[in-house]
């Protein structure tokens, strides 16, 4: 065990303590902590995983028991499996700031960034064919990214015969030229959580002719994004993080409706078919965002996502109140870090400043490996990011001040 805190510190971890309670006290979303299956480790890090819903189980078991055990095929048409991507992709729509019609939801991240990718391309080279002009073949891909995303990019680069340039989100304005054809970014950094400008960069983009692609998996359920509002063309996302889908839970694809009718995927499969059990050998696209599905959409996980999206539905559940809560969470942390922790031994990465901050906190510490497993040892959960990185994630439907307080504390005892 280590050391306990100073007598100073004490005093400090009193006040702090105190604090926390009469901001929990305060906390108009504090209800929604009891719609979770929660114990007393301090949990932060639903950037990776969100936690339960207590609900979703029952459901769960009612879609296994009944609907597959009792209905069976039957379910496709009888219990709405059959339009459960577009369905589901309404519920997440307001939360990512879209109107019905834009979003459906299957597959993983990384398929759907590659869908989302190699259509952006052959969406400018059209516009170059019908315009004139230079050929479009180069695609920027944000040189932070989460390393699928450029994996990605450099299959799909290679696919379309395109150059990848790998450039970070400040570059891209004056990275941007005649030959570029679609540019994919991160709204929020995984790895240390900056806020990027997602208005100013869609902007930007669509000024030199380009098509934008974002990825929205540490932005969605934690702040506003405004796809709409600010005009973007695609967006992808993963929903087992802030929008607590579950583990593996299926990711979604965002085509901005006018869009819709040049989307060209790359992965035309049975079920974006415009007559699906028509069997035809020719293929022949749906209409609207249909064109983002593939095969058979996965039920279970699917259904069990539909399920935990419940909790959007409760009173007073926002996207700008959870994130003026997100604001105040990791204002607090920072806070706590500064008080509770000896001087020299971290340092945030993320930025200081609200709109450059996500809802995650990233502390660079040395032998950052061994003291997150001493965490989680001692019942804070957040996680380790190579090679120096400490992550906390603050999801604000369930995290709450008290956490936040006990967290920097046992950083604190942990580090002496």
């Amino acid at each position: 065990m280590s050391e306990p805190l100073d007598p100073a510190g004490e005093a400090a971890a009193v006040d702090l303590a105190g604090e926390a309670r009469r901001l929990d006290a305060a906390d108009a979303l504090a209800p929604l902590r009891e719609r979770f299956v929660l114990d007393d480790v301090t949990y932060l890090d639903g950037n990776s995983l969100g936690a339960l819903p207590a609900h979703v189980p029952a459901r769960v078991d009612d879609v296994v028991r009944r609907q597959w055990g009792e209905l069976r095929i039957r379910s496709w048409e009888e219990s709405g499996w059959w339009t459960a991507p577009e369905r589901i992709g309404d519920r997440i729509a307001p939360l990512v700031g879209a109107a019905a019609g834009q979003i459906v939801v299957g597959d993983s991240t990384s398929v759907n960034v590659f869908k989302a990718l190699v259509a952006a391309v052959r969406m400018a080279r059209e516009d170059v064919g019908e315009g004139g002009g230079a050929v479009r073949d180069e695609i920027l891909v944000d040189a932070t990214t989460f390393p699928t995303d450029g994996y990605i990019a450099e299959s799909a680069a290679r696919m379309t015969g395109c150059a990848l340039r790998a450039v970070t989100p400040a570059e891209v304005p004056g990275a941007l030229g005649d030959r570029t054809a679609a540019v994919l970014l991160n709204h929020v950094d995984y790895r240390t959580g900056r806020l990027h400008d997602l208005p100013a960069l869609t902007r930007a983009v669509h000024a030199c002719g380009a098509y934008a692609v974002w990825d929205l998996c540490h932005s969605a359920g934690a702040l506003p994004v405004g796809l709409d509002e600010h005009g973007v063309d695609l967006a992808v996302g993963c929903t087992y993080k802030y929008l607590n889908g579950g583990p593996g839970s299926p990711a979604y694809l965002y085509v901005r409706r006018d869009l819709q009718p040049r989307f060209d995927s790359p992965l035309p499969g049975w079920n974006s078919h415009a007559e699906p059990f028509g069997m035809r050998s020719a293929y022949a696209p749906a209409s609207g965002a249909v064109r983002g599905r593939v095969g058979t959409p996965d039920i279970l996980s699917l259904l069990a996502l539909e399920a935990a999206l419940d909790v959007w539905d409760a009173d007073g559940v926002s996207v700008a109140a959870v994130r003026a809560k997100s604001l105040a969470l990791t204002d607090f942390f920072l806070r706590c870090v500064g008080v509770y922790v000896p001087a020299g031994r971290v340092e945030s990465v993320t930025p200081a400043a609200h709109a450059e901050r996500g809802s995650q906190v990233a502390l660079r510490c040395d032998d950052a490996g061994e003291v997150m497993k001493r965490l989680v040892e001692n019942g804070v959960v957040g996680d380790f990011r190579a090679p120096d990185v400490l992550r906390f994630g603050f999801t604000p439907l369930y995290v709450g001040f008290a956490d936040v307080e006990r967290a920097a504390r046992v950083l604190a005892r942990t580090l002496g």
